[in-house]
């Protein structure tokens, strides 16, 4: 396998671990700075050029993209994609973890549990909002930070008011995040690549600080996880569109809370955290895919005219709780139970004797109009109205 990793740190740890496991497994390998490629749109097919030159074929690249240079960085790997090289993170999934509030936008969709979480701009909804995650103290987030840079823990709700203006003030966007108490500083980073956890470590923050990175001088610890916080992890990177990630996680009385997801994560604290090669297991996924690559399903059945693949929910209203697929009408409207999700428990290719159970989620093919028919109308979310107080009350003259 011919890989190119894409990095302005040749010399960082992470880079480095990443090309000694390539060329540990026989692979060739370059480190090839982000900024000095030149996106070629004249030709009638999509090109690349490096330092001015034609760029040599590769079969895969690994994007390790930090902050400063994301816009161009993501425009480099899409245009890889263009070129059918593989990419275990896509430009759609960078750019969707790197923006934290498109982030946090769809893992909310995808019911993925989360500190609560508020976004405000105008000065008078900061109050409503604060008290929307559930009051002082809360934690205010640049959009922008990263490595813990740009996280505040506001004790009280004025102070959270004041530094918040401030900060709107310079026209940075924040957000307000819900403190959560019992994590008392500390967190939970899941390194994911594919659709498993292949190494976990508990980082703990020092003294009174209640930023548990590394850069901040926080301490790290080998730790096994939980089923459901793998699931968890494994799930949100997914959802992101990443195959490599760092998901960090909250430990909450309610279960693991989802921070953030990120696209580039660092392998040296983990790495000797947990004394595992995970630099290996990123190189090992890229070669499988490589080999064997992973189809997207719904692009590739689109061309069945009235064919594709869609989720549906098993509900009492459905008809089908309690019966068996076989039994369920589901192959006779020419529908197949790809996989059916039970809760945490995933059951590939069930069984026709399968029988289903109210809230089983089945991933199906077939004809779009008879899933659609299955689909309950979708009800609207009530919303409170609230009558317009008087005229005197409201402050108006």
């Amino acid at each position: 396998m011919k890989l190119a990793i894409l990095s302005r740190a040749p010399r960082a740890y992470s880079t480095i671990r990443l090309r000694e496991a390539a060329i540990d497994r026989g692979h060739e390998v370059k480190v090839l700075n982000t900024l000095r490629f030149a996106i070629d749109l004249a030709g009638p097919e999509p090109d690349l050029r490096f330092r001015g030159q034609p760029l040599s074929s590769y079969d895969a690249i690994l994007p390790r993209i930090g902050n400063s240079i994301t816009y161009y960085g993501t425009a480099v790997v899409r245009q890889f994609e263009q070129m059918d090289v593989y990419t275990p993170n896509t430009a759609s999934g960078i750019g969707n973890a790197r923006d934290k509030l498109r982030a946090l936008q769809i893992l909310s969709r995808h019911d993925i549990a989360m500190p609560p979480t508020a976004f405000v701009r105008n000065r008078a909804d900061v109050r409503p909002a604060i008290e929307a995650v559930g009051g002082a103290p809360v934690v205010i987030k640049l959009l922008e930070g990263t490595q813990g840079i740009g996280v505040i823990l506001a004790p009280q709700a004025k102070v959270a008011e004041a530094i918040i203006e401030t900060l709107h003030s310079t026209n940075q966007n924040v957000l307000i995040q819900k403190f959560i108490a019992e994590s008392r500083g500390k967190d939970i980073r899941a390194l994911v690549v594919g659709d498993r956890v292949v190494a976990a470590m508990r980082r703990q923050a020092v003294g009174d600080e209640f930023r548990s990175n590394v850069h901040r001088g926080g301490t790290v610890e080998r730790v096994a996880l939980s089923a459901e916080y793998e699931r968890v992890a494994v799930r949100s990177a997914q959802i992101m569109g990443l195959r490599v990630a760092g998901v960090d996680m909250l430990e909450s009385d309610e279960g693991p809370l989802v921070m953030e997801v990120n696209s580039t994560p660092g392998l040296q604290g983990i790495e000797l955290a947990t004394g595992l090669d995970v630099a290996g297991a990123i190189i090992d996924y890229i070669q499988g895919e490589v080999a064997f690559p992973d189809i997207d399903v719904r692009q590739r059945l689109a061309v069945s005219t009235g064919y594709g693949v869609a989720e549906l929910l098993v509900q009492p209203g459905a008809g089908i709780v309690g019966t068996s697929i076989g039994d369920s009408g589901l192959l006779e409207r020419d529908i197949t139970v790809l996989t059916l999700n039970r809760g945490s428990t995933v059951i590939p290719n069930p069984r026709r004797s399968q029988v289903l159970q109210d809230g089983d989620r089945l991933l199906c093919f077939g004809k779009l109009d008879e899933m659609r028919s299955m689909v309950p109308t979708r009800k609207r979310r009530a919303r409170v109205r609230r009558l317009p107080k008087p005229a005197a009350e409201a402050g108006e003259s």
